[in-house]
């Protein structure tokens, strides 16, 4: 059970292993500015290997869990799927749902730990192989792998680098589970935090903080769901910026050796990537050589 690009690598590596009898992913979306419907990666990946797929639009469908049952699988492997399973789901296979988690847990629980750790600030994350109970990333953990968080590290590559590792780890950790060699090991609940799904409008920045914290959201959501500010009343959309000293008057726009930059409490957010309202993406000293009213 999964669905983006981060649960390609676990399902081509199981489906090298073991027997994958069925996929279940979620349904074609509208996207892009033609609002087309584009297939989710699991189901390209799935159709590519040949494998027995459902695309559910709610799983509490009475005849999806029937074709689950008919699949009769040994144990659910569930990456970034979307969907809350009900515990008739949980329970159906006799290993239970195996998930792989993109962060360190009990830190970050939630759809968005990739985006919280950048967010945060942390140093590291990583993935954790667990087991999923009613709770929200809540269950007992089979394995974990830490990786650092690099300066120039966005949502989007951060996902590409833990995408990979989710498979190493669950093939390493599957095994030992199966044979009960491992066991799963419950959480502590007092080091738990939480990564809420994130929404759209979140990309908007607000220059009263510092310009430390801004970076930090410019590159945790990129590509999804970007950052933007509002200028002559359209967004303008921030790719890739860096933190430089500078005055404190939140809001102003300025220009530091060639580049757009905007003034926040504390130091300067430059814009190296930037992507004007109707116009394609480029670097910002570019931007900033075809316009003239930057500065306000």
């Amino acid at each position: 059970m999964g669905s983006p690009d981060f649960a390609v690598p676990a399902l081509k590596s199981l489906s090298a292993r073991y027997q994958v009898v069925g996929v279940v992913t979620q349904p074609d979306r509208p996207a892009g500015r033609g609002r087309t419907l584009m297939a989710p990666p699991v189901k390209v990946a799935a159709l590519d290997l040949g494998l027995p797929m459902l695309q559910p639009e709610k799983l509490r469908q009475p005849e999806v869990f029937e074709q689950l049952s008919r699949w009769n699988p040994d144990v659910i492997v569930v990456a970034a799927f979307g969907m809350i399973l009900r515990q008739e789901v949980l329970n159906l296979a006799p290993f239970g749902c195996i998930n792989i988690h993109a962060s360190l847990l009990p830190r970050w629980r939630g759809a968005a730990p990739v985006q919280a750790c950048i967010l945060a600030g942390d140093a590291e994350t990583g993935i954790t192989i667990m087991k999923l109970d009613a709770g929200v990333d809540t269950g007992p953990l089979l394995s974990q792998k830490a990786i650092p968080i690099l300066p120039q590290d966005t949502g989007g590559t951060l996902t590409e680098k833990l995408a990979p590792l989710g498979a190493e780890l669950l093939l390493d950790a599957l095994p030992g589970y199966l044979d009960g060699s491992i066991l799963p090991k419950p959480q502590q609940e007092n080091q738990a935090t939480y990564a809420p799904m994130l929404k759209k409008g979140e990309g908007l920045l607000d220059f009263n903080l510092p310009a430390v914290d801004l970076v930090r959201k410019v590159r945790a959501f990129n590509p999804w769901p970007g950052t933007y500010t509002i200028i002559s009343e359209l967004p303008f959309k921030i790719h890739s910026a860096h933190r430089q000293e500078g005055p404190s008057n939140p809001g102003k726009r300025m220009v530091v050796d060639g580049n757009p930059a905007i003034s926040t409490s504390t130091g300067l957010l430059v814009l190296d990537e930037v992507q004007p309202p109707g116009r394609k993406t480029m670097p910002g000293r570019a931007f900033l050589s075809g316009t003239r009213d930057w500065l306000d």
